[in-house]
Formats: C-alpha cells, sequence, structure tokens
C-alpha cells in the first residue's frame, strides 16, 4: 500500500481536507498482523525510527489508543531537525515537527529502533499529527483586536491546535502526567508503555516521592483518561504495595 493512499495529498488544502486526509489513512481500523502485534512488545518511547531507504527521520514521540479499550492505533514520529527542513531553514517558521505513522507502515521494531516499510520520500507526505488554524474572532477579540492596532501594538489571532486522531482515541506520551483519581493528586509522569502480544498491558510511571522512581502501573488500574493526563485508580494501600519496576533483560 502507498502512504498517502493515491491521489489524497495532506500537505495541501483546508484543514478540513486534510483531516479527512489523515481519517483516510488511519480507518478503516484493521486488525494487527499477527507478526507486529508480538513485536509491539519491544516498543520504546523515544527510540529512534528509520525508513526503508535508511534514513533516521526522528523518534518515537507518542502512542495513540482507543480510550475505551486502550487498542493501539497509530505512532507518532517527532522528526529531526534535518528531516523537516529546520535544520536548513531556521527562519522558515515552520510548526510541524510530528507525523502520524499507521501501524501497517511498521517493518521491525527493537528496543534499539523502529523501522518502517516505507521510503524517506513516502514519509514526507504522511499527515502532519498537529494541525493550526485561526480561531474564530469573537466580538470581544474584535475590539482587542481593534484596540490594539490604535495602539500600534496589534496581536496575532488565537490559534487552534486540533491533533490528527479520531473523537475516541488519546494519545499516550513520555513526561505525561499520571493523577490519582481526579482529585488533583499526581503520582508521576509516563516513562514507558508496555505491550504483550500486541495489547496494551500497563504504563511505567516515574513516580514522586515517597514512591520516588519508575514503578508498573497495570491496565487494571488505569481510567478513562484524556490528553491532558492519565488517571490511575489506585488506594494508599494500592500504592504501598508497588514494587520498583525492573524491565526484562532480551
Amino acid at each position: 500500500m502507498t502512504f498517502p493512499p493515491r491521489g489524497l495529498d495532506p500537505s495541501t488544502g483546508p484543514l478540513e481536507h486534510r483531516l479527512g486526509v489523515v481519517q483516510g489513512i488511519l480507518r478503516p481500523r484493521m486488525s494487527i498482523p499477527d507478526d507486529l502485534r508480538r513485536r509491539l512488545a519491544d516498543f520504546r518511547l523515544g527510540a529512534p525510527v528509520h525508513t526503508s531507504d535508511g534514513r533516521h527521520i526522528g523518534s518515537l514521540h507518542r502512542l495513540v489508543v482507543d480510550r475505551e479499550t486502550w487498542e493501539p492505533r497509530h505512532v507518532v514520529v517527532k522528526e529531526t531537525a534535518r528531516f523537516n527542513g529546520h535544520l536548513l531553514a531556521v527562519a522558515a517558521g515552520l510548526v510541524t515537527e510530528e507525523l502520524v505513522v499507521p501501524l501497517s507502515a511498521i517493518d521491525r521494531v527493537s528496543r534499539e529502533r523502529v523501522d518502517l516499510s516505507i521510503t524517506s520520500a513516502e514519509a514526507r507526505r504522511l499527515p502532519p499529527y498537529l494541525s493550526y488554524s485561526w480561531a474564530p474572532l469573537t466580538r470581544t477579540g474584535a475590539v482587542e483586536e481593534d484596540l490594539g492596532i490604535l495602539l500600534g501594538a496589534p496581536s496575532p489571532p488565537a490559534e487552534v491546535e486540533t491533533a490528527a486522531k479520531a473523537d475516541g482515541d488519546i494519545e499516550i506520551r513520555p513526561d505525561e502526567n499520571v493523577m490519582l483519581g481526579h482529585d488533583g493528586r499526581l503520582l508521576g509522569h509516563v516513562r514507558e508503555v508496555l505491550f504483550d502480544d500486541g495489547e496494551l498491558t500497563g504504563v511505567v510511571v516515574h513516580a514522586r516521592p515517597p514512591i520516588a522512581g519508575d514503578v508498573l502501573i497495570q491496565l487494571r488500574f488505569l481510567e478513562r483518561s484524556d490528553d491532558g493526563a492519565l488517571f490511575v485508580r489506585m488506594t494508599d494501600e494500592d500504592l504501598e504495595r508497588l514494587q520498583p519496576f525492573v524491565p526484562e533483560e532480551r
């Protein structure tokens, strides 16, 4: 399969068109092939990502999963400054540096790296994960804009950031907040995600004191979450029984 599908160009057109292209790539939601399902156990956030022609294009930056089932949907790759052109055009004002990569475009996975089945040229045509548009101008905003112009200090309109994922999907990213319930207590930050036979089994969290250190939070303790944070359903007694996480030797 060619990425993006023939005839669809996510790099041009209005926001709605680009997001439509994203949905065309991410849907229909096919089951994960058995060989890839087994290899997901080696996923490591931050691992370098290479294309089929040997180019290092970035690192594994986010995992997008279904909000209800926690099934992986796709990954997000943060491009290197050289690959996305920042290194060659520092003043160009480029704002997108993350690509949506379908799971079907992943060829090989190890703890050291991720290899894609697509070339660097095809990777450059994958849709951005984040898109930006101007927020609708409100009456208050219009007055503030006119006042800024009169005072000689105009300000640009606010931007709206849109992530290329379905409404029922959430992202898991390194250093994301992990909260205890919904009462504002911070347990720690995401360090890693763990898979077993293609299924998300838990999240490694770098916990704050008094726990202090990496601990494994099993999937059964994760509550419905959002892109702002992951939420954990654990009692103080559960927390006291957490053991330090020791990665498996491979």
